[in-house]
């Protein structure tokens, strides 16, 4: 009765360790896990400030700051209090810069904006002084939709599955040694 309570855990603890397994590798990505104050980007002295000096938006951040082609990128800059725009040519529409000590912008990058560094721009509506932030684009990665069947199943998924087969397959065994009669006492 033991040794099948301590195998019912060990099976179910393996299980769940292999189910997590794939949303602990969901985003691998290291520079979306850079807090925006720590971003190597926002050191940089081409970003961030306003060209010509005065009052203007300043302290611009973008969250992530790598992004994948068809993804939102949040943009925010602070000395906008009537509000401003957004803009990078060819990677994504202008937007409108809301309006406050910190004014925010969500920008959804073109499916056909090319991969590598690029730079917007920010303007605040009362001040012709513009602040430019790098960022970077990397190339897109599709959902598989509509496939069906034709994707095989990954070496993850293959391992996890063979898993809980042998699993499975040990306690049926169990069960059905514990539940043998002797050929004896059979009526």
């Amino acid at each position: 009765m033991r040794v099948l309570r301590a195998l019912t855990v060990a099976a179910a603890a393996c299980a769940t360790i292999g189910l997590s397994t794939p949303f602990a590798a969901a985003n691998n990505d290291p520079a979306s896990n850079i807090p925006a104050n720590n971003n190597p980007a926002n050191n940089n002295p081409a970003g961030g400030s306003p060209s010509g000096g005065g009052n203007g938006p300043s302290n611009v951040t973008v969250v992530p700051y790598s992004v994948h082609q068809g993804s939102n990128m949040r943009v925010s800059a602070a000395g906008c209090l009537r509000g401003g725009t957004v803009w990078s040519p060819n990677n994504f529409q202008q937007e409108r810069l809301s309006a406050g000590p910190i004014g925010h912008a969500t920008v959804r990058i073109f499916n056909h904006a090319s991969p590598g560094n690029h730079t917007l721009s920010v303007k605040c509506d009362d001040s012709s002084l513009v602040a430019t932030h790098r960022f970077t684009i990397l190339e897109g990665r599709g959902a598989q939709g509509g496939l069906g069947g034709s994707i095989g199943p990954s070496a993850a998924e293959t391992a996890i599955g063979s898993g809980l087969v042998g699993a499975a397959a040990l306690g049926a065994g169990a069960h059905v040694l514990r539940r043998r009669r002797p050929a004896r006492n059979r009526a």
